[in-house]
């Protein structure tokens, strides 16, 4: 079941990644000349308009076939007509905004999942901690403290300390474990403080003061809303992969351990696997997230990426001539080939991470 819903997701994301393409070729004028969901072998396919829609055996996405695309496939032989629909003989600017495309697809499907998860309810941080439960016969039950409490400060020693967090309110319980200490309370929107002795052996399961807390709340935004914070949201997010990923490939340039963990398709199924034991909406998320990643490493300036095209489309732009045709094709091969073998390591990462 989770590699059939693996598989479905990564058809989704490279779907609309081309879909994206598609649509931009159309609308410049270029012959497109099949859209294939899945890859080849094709199981069957209908043309219309000159373009072929077609279903193929390999479920892992889909691909857009442009005319044009590789140089051999126009020459001096074809008709005006042709060459007006080649993917090679565009504007420079046009082929930016076809390239481009499948990266603004894979963004704007995040962006989509993202709103939708507002509308149905995001942890927001509270700056503060909730209590949800307090344990019989604890610290908390004795000095009086609720379920619905707010605790916003402690005081120890004349000093207060705020307390924006779980992790806060529980590293400084234990700190002070055996003191008596001052919890600053809001309950019922009215502000108190409570004196209480954190204990310094609780018993499993419980923490020194025997609450269950959290520092979140669930929030809900309405339709109407929804799109404009799934948008900040989504380009924070999206700044933050940028920020992860140049740091990650300046490691490895310098040949450094990366601070974050790596993963391919087989690191990617297994957090599907995670993702479904916890519903719907932990699965969206998932999705949301493999899209932004997906849009922003396709934007990388490396030969077989839309990034790598992208050099090639600006230096046509910046010097009135297409880049050397072979050294092109060449590129986009060793890029091709270099690609692959990265994917295979990290797919061994993978294997070995999750099987150690």
């Amino acid at each position: 079941m989770s590699f059939l819903l693996f598989l479905l997701i990564l058809s989704i994301l490279v779907l609309v990644h081309e879909l994206g393409h598609f649509i931009a070729a159309k609308k410049n004028g270029v012959l497109v000349e099949e859209f294939g969901i899945g890859f080849p072998p094709r199981l069957l396919g209908i043309k219309i308009k000159k373009t072929i829609y077609s279903i193929n055996l390999i479920p892992l996405g889909g691909f857009v076939k442009l005319y044009g695309e590789e140089y051999e496939e126009t020459n001096q032989n074809k008709s005006q007509k042709l060459k007006n629909k080649s993917f090679i003989y565009k504007h420079p600017w046009q082929k930016i905004s076809i390239i481009i495309a499948g990266v603004i697809g894979n963004f704007l499907l995040g962006w989509l999942l993202i709103s939708y998860l507002f509308t149905q309810g995001v942890p927001v941080p509270l700056n503060k901690v909730l209590i949800e439960k307090v344990e019989k016969n604890t610290p908390a039950y004795f000095a009086g403290l609720k379920k619905g409490d707010y605790i916003y400060a402690i005081k120890v020693d004349k000093q207060t300390i705020s307390i924006n967090s779980s992790s806060d309110l529980i590293n400084f319980t234990k700190k002070y474990a055996g003191k008596k200490v001052t919890l600053f309370v809001e309950r019922n929107g009215k502000k108190t403080t409570i004196t209480i002795i954190p204990r310094k052996n609780p018993p499993r399961n419980q923490g020194p003061l025997g609450v269950v807390i959290t520092s979140f709340a669930i929030k809900k935004y309405p339709f109407y809303q929804a799109p404009y914070f799934g948008l900040v949201h989504s380009l924070t997010i999206t700044k933050k992969i940028v920020v992860e990923l140049t740091k990650t490939l300046i490691q490895f340039i310098t040949f450094k351990k990366p601070d974050v963990s790596v993963s391919g398709p087989i690191g990617i199924a297994y957090f599907t696997q995670e993702a479904i034991k916890f519903g719907k909406n932990a699965v969206l998320e998932l999705i949301a997230l493999l899209s932004l990643n997906l849009a922003i490493v396709n934007l990388l300036p490396f030969p077989a990426l839309d990034g790598g095209r992208l050099i090639f489309a600006f230096y046509e732009l910046i010097t009135k001539k297409p880049f050397n045709k072979k050294l092109e094709k060449y590129l986009n091969f060793f890029g091709f080939i270099f690609l692959i073998t990265i994917a295979i390591i990290v797919s061994i990462n993978d294997i070995l991470k999750i099987y150690h």
